[in-house]
C-alpha cells in the first residue's frame, strides 16, 4: 500500500524524540516501511528522511518564544502549510492518508479528497481540533489511543476503533536488576501538565534520589518550578538519547508519571514497564488502564504523600511482571497490525473510495 502519515510540525519527527507523539509517528512510519509499504510522511524539515519524508515546514517550535508576534506567525505557517498539503493531497494517489497531526485542517479537509482518511485522537479536545472535527461531515473514520481518550471525545464524535499506542519492545531493553544505588526517575517533556514539581517533592518525602530527563519545554515553568527544587539528590541530566534514556530508565527501582491533566495514554508507562521498572502514577486519563497490580501502584492526583507512598510500594513489585506485562500489552508489533488492518478495510471498502470531494466545502472553496 502507498500510505500517507500527516505529522505535527512543531518538532521534528527524529531521535532525541521531543516527546510521545514524536516517537508513535517515527515508529508507525518505520514499522510500516519495515512491512513493505510505501509511506510518504508529510513532516517538518529536520525529520528523519529515513521515512520517506516530504517537508512542508519549518519546525513551528522554534518560533514560539512567547511573544504574540512569533506565536502569531507560527500559527500562520503551519495554517499555510497544511492548507497547502490537504490541496496538494487532491491531485496525489495514496491507498490511504493517516493524519497524525493534530491540526484542524487536515480533519475539516478530509472530506475534498477521495482517499480514505484516518485521524489518531491523541488528545482530550481542545479548541481548534475540536472545531476542525466538528466542520467534517461525515467522511473521517477515528482512532481514539485509549478508551478514556475516546470518551473525552464522545460529546464532540464517536470514536469508530481504539487502537492503543505501542513501543518497540526492543528499544527499551529489560534490565532484571535494578542499578545498585537505588534511586527514582521522572521523565518527559518539561512543561507544567506533566506536573515534575509533584515528583520531586514525592521523592524527597519517600527519601529517595530522583533523577530527570527529557526536553525542557516550557523554560518559565523549569526556571520557576523545577530548577529551584534541585540539587540534594534530585538531578536533571538532560535530554538524552534514546540508548542512554533505556539505561536510565532501567536502573530505576520505580519511575514517577504524574500528568496534571487526562493523560490521553501514557508512554512513560509502557517505557518503564518494557525496562522491568515499575510505575507509581497518578490516577488519571488513560493510565490506570496501563497497569496492573503485579506493575504498578497508582497514587490520587495531585497529592504528593500518596505518590510518594505509591514509589516506595512499586519499588518492590517483580521486574520480570513489568517486562511480561509490557510484552503482553504494550507491544507495536500489536499496534501496527491494527493500523495495518484498518488501512486495508478503509482501501477497499467502495463506499468510502467512492465519496467525490465537496466542491461547496468552505475550505476546499478557499484552496482551489
Amino acid at each position: 500500500m502507498h500510505i500517507a502519515i500527516i505529522s505535527h510540525l512543531k518538532f521534528p519527527i527524529c531521535e532525541p524524540f521531543a516527546g510521545g507523539l514524536e516517537m508513535h509517528t517515527h515508529m508507525l512510519a518505520r514499522s510500516l516501511r519495515e512491512r513493505g509499504h510505501e509511506v510518504t510522511l508529510f513532516a517538518s524539515t529536520r525529520s528523519d528522511p529515513s521515512l520517506g519524508l516530504e517537508p512542508i515546514c519549518d519546525e513551528t517550535s522554534l518560533l514560539e518564544t512567547g511573544i504574540a508576534e512569533a506565536n502569531d506567525v507560527s500559527f500562520f505557517r503551519e495554517h499555510h502549510a497544511y492548507l497547502g498539503l490537504m490541496t496538494e493531497l487532491r491531485s496525489r494517489s495514496f491507498d490511504i492518508i493517516h493524519n497524525n497531526s493534530l491540526h484542524y485542517l487536515p480533519v475539516s479537509m478530509a472530506e475534498t479528497l477521495t482517499t480514505p482518511v484516518v485521524t489518531t485522537l491523541h488528545t482530550p479536545p481542545f479548541c481548534w481540533l475540536e472545531s476542525g472535527v466538528r466542520l467534517n461531515r461525515g467522511s473521517m473514520t477515528y482512532v481514539a489511543v485509549s478508551d478514556a481518550t475516546a470518551a473525552m471525545w464522545r460529546h464532540v464524535t464517536q470514536a469508530d476503533h481504539v487502537i492503543s499506542n505501542g513501543i518497540n519492545l526492543a528499544d527499551f531493553p529489560y534490565q532484571a536488576v535494578a542499578d545498585e544505588t537505588p534511586y527514582l526517575v521522572w521523565y518527559g517533556r518539561i512543561v507544567p501538565e506533566k506536573g515534575l514539581d509533584f515528583a520531586i517533592d514525592a521523592a524527597r518525602l519517600a527519601s529517595l534520589p530522583l533523577r530527570i530527563a527529557g526536553p525542557i519545554s516550557d523554560q518559565a515553568y523549569f526556571n520557576e518550578a523545577i530548577a529551584p527544587r534541585l540539587g540534594a539528590n534530585v538531578e536533571y541530566v538532560g535530554h538524552l538519547t534514546h540508548r542512554k534514556l533505556a539505561h536510565l530508565v532501567g536502573g530505576a527501582i520505580a519511575a514517577l508519571c504524574t500528568p496534571r491533566w487526562e493523560e490521553p495514554y501514557g508512554l512513560v508507562v509502557a517505557e518503564a514497564l518494557a525496562c522491568g521498572t515499575p510505575v507509581a502514577a497518578f490516577r488519571r486519563g488513560g493510565v490506570p488502564a496501563l497497569l496492573s497490580p503485579d506493575c504498578g501502584v497508582l497514587a490520587e492526583p495531585d497529592d504528593v504523600a500518596s505518590l510518594a507512598s505509591a514509589a516506595l510500594a512499586a519499588s518492590i513489585l517483580s521486574r520480570g511482571a513489568c517486562r511480561a506485562y509490557a510484552e503482553q500489552f504494550c507491544d507495536a508489533q500489536r499496534m501496527v497490525d491494527e493500523y495495518e488492518a484498518l488501512y486495508h478495510q478503509l482501501a477497499l471498502a467502495p463506499d468510502i473510495i467512492a465519496h467525490e470531494p465537496d466542491a461547496a466545502h468552505p475550505l476546499a472553496a478557499s484552496a482551489a
